[in-house]
């Protein structure tokens, strides 16, 4: 009898706050739009609406503003997901495993939005923090992973929680503007989609008990790309209030006019198209229009190889990226105009230890240290040793060989460059970096501090992301620190918490970094001596 009355308090107990159960109907979760009513559901005390369109857009078109609708919009499934650029390339079985991807469903039309917020009526103005995929700029969706799920973090952080899919790979940057006004920013349509869902937050976001006044931008690798885009956006300005970089800072130029729309003669050539039949490319399937990209893009980067042009990206080639555009992305981003136009918004910046661990891809995980020396004398040459002495300065707890060539030295540094010429801004923003070291045991523990390994923690999906980063105690008391400070910086600008050691603003002088691990701790400048060494190797 005394089991039965404590479970009977602990269901009243729960029922009462909402919590631990699914509640869906006719009458559940209606909140409105400037286009029509729509109706999500409500589960763990957290409303949850999907694929609300915020906007619509014709291929090669700018996005519009949605036609409104009758009635009660249901909003209980994602959108459409942007068409991938590679849909018939197989992953590995452990990276199909490891990433435990969600394609989701294909669409042209995919401008769609996602919202998670704990309340649609109490009145109280929430942190907005609007999440924007990676994928580089031509994969990816608001669905891709299992840790990009926001009830958590809104739940967690009292915040609201927005994601969005936005128009990828040749649909969102085909340079057309030379044919009409409609295509006036078609080399940006993909930027533009996602300011245009930011006018979108603006707009409706009260609705959902979120604060358009305090609007954070957040994105991992070619997200985190996409915020700088944004940072360097002059109409994008006043649209949100704190950015947040996660593997995401390239020192690239920006393409430039005479490249894209040289990328845009090669398509047609490949299509057999004349400029009078530019209109034909508004009806040709997707798969033709993709496969005739891919090559446009090889031919134009060939020859730009042989008159000697720098190619942007990681050695790679050509691909699809935002470009110099009028009036709509006038600035690189790392330029003094563009720092100037964001320089009073805060920002928190950072990377993961690996990224792209080339022990795990090249089968050298469990390699000798001779033969790691070997692999890094190919890549070093006479600064192999100097290189190795700055490694272990800079990593002292390392212990395998196979460590020695796994730090990450392709996003490390645009971050730091970022944070060194936004942190010297006279009266500008503070800007704080952190480092995520913690390794992932999955699979022998061989990916390490894999790309997007933070990401379960700032959302604090552990247990919706255990291929990636197994299960146990340990991950969600880190988890709990890490998504902590992404909601205080969301509420504040201030990542800090009593849970981490005294975290100061970076400078360029002081280098302070936070490293999130097992055990959270400050450090100073600790991989100077590599960026040094790495940067006189190129």
């Amino acid at each position: 009898m005394k089991h039965l009355v404590t479970f009977i308090l602990l269901l009243i107990l729960f029922n009462f706050e909402g919590f631990g159960q699914l509640q869906t109907g006719d009458n559940i979760a209606i909140a409105e739009t400037t286009s029509g009513k729509v109706r999500g559901l409500i589960r763990n005390g957290i409303f949850t609406y999907k694929g609300i369109p915020y906007a619509t857009a014709k291929r090669f078109e700018a996005p519009t503003r949605v036609e409104s609708w009758e009635g009660i919009r249901s909003s209980l499934n994602y959108g459409p997901v942007a068409p991938l650029e590679d849909p018939d390339t197989p992953l590995n079985d452990e990276m199909k495993f490891f990433f435990d991807h969600d394609l989701g469903s294909q669409g042209e039309d995919c401008l769609a939005l996602n919202i998670w917020t704990p309340s649609i009526s109490d009145d109280k103005k929430r942190p907005v923090m609007f999440w924007i995929h990676g994928g580089g700029y031509k994969t990816g969706s608001s669905q891709e992973l299992p840790s990009y799920h926001g009830e958590n973090l809104s739940k967690k952080g009292d915040v609201v929680v927005v994601s969005i899919n936005h128009r990828l790979n040749i649909l969102g940057f085909l340079d057309l503007s030379k044919y009409g006004s409609a295509h006036k920013y078609s080399a940006n349509h993909s930027i533009l989609d996602i300011r245009t869902a930011l006018e979108w937050v603006q707009e409706n976001i009260g609705n959902f008990e979120g604060d358009p006044n305090n609007v954070t931008i957040f994105g991992q690798s070619g997200g985190g790309a996409k915020v700088n885009n944004l940072m360097a956006m002059p109409s994008a300005k006043g649209l949100f209030h704190k950015a947040i970089n996660q593997s995401g800072a390239f020192k690239w130029a920006l393409l430039k006019k005479e490249t894209t729309q040289k990328i845009t003669e090669e398509v047609l050539k490949e299509l057999h198209l004349t400029d009078n039949e530019v209109d034909s490319l508004k009806t040709i399937p997707y798969k033709a229009l993709q496969k005739a990209g891919r090559k446009a893009l090889k031919t134009v980067e060939n020859k730009m190889k042989e008159d000697g042009v720098p190619i942007p990206g990681f050695g790679f080639g050509l691909d699809w990226f935002p470009s110099i555009d009028s009036d709509l992305i006038p600035y690189d981003v790392f330029s003094k105009e563009a720092m100037e136009l964001s320089k009073n918004i805060p920002l928190l910046i950072g990377t993961v230890k690996n990224e792209f661990p080339v022990s795990a891809f090249a089968g050298m995980s469990n390699a000798t240290e001779e033969q790691v020396k070997g692999f890094i004398q190919q890549q070093k040459g006479d600064k192999t040793e100097a290189y190795i002495k700055a490694v272990r300065q800079a990593y002292p707890n390392d212990t395998k060989p196979s460590d020695l060539m796994d730090v990450d030295l392709i996003f490390r540094p645009g971050a730091v460059h970022q944070a060194n010429i936004k942190s010297t801004l006279l009266n500008g923003a503070p800007v704080y970096m952190y480092f995520f070291s913690w390794k992932s045991p999955v699979l022998g523990g061989k990916y390490k501090a894999f790309h997007c390994m933070e990401l379960p923690f700032v959302f604090d999906n552990i247990a919706r992301s255990e291929n990636m980063i197994g299960s146990g105690k340990n991950a969600q008391i880190l988890a709990n620190k890490m998504s902590l400070s992404w909601i205080n910086f969301a509420h504040t600008g201030n990542p800090g918490h009593d849970d981490l050691p005294n975290w100061n603003p970076y400078t360029k002088k002081n280098g302070v970094t936070i490293f999130f691990d097992y055990d959270c701790e400050i450090r100073y400048h600790h991989d100077k001596e590599i960026l040094d060494i790495e940067s006189s190797v190129k």
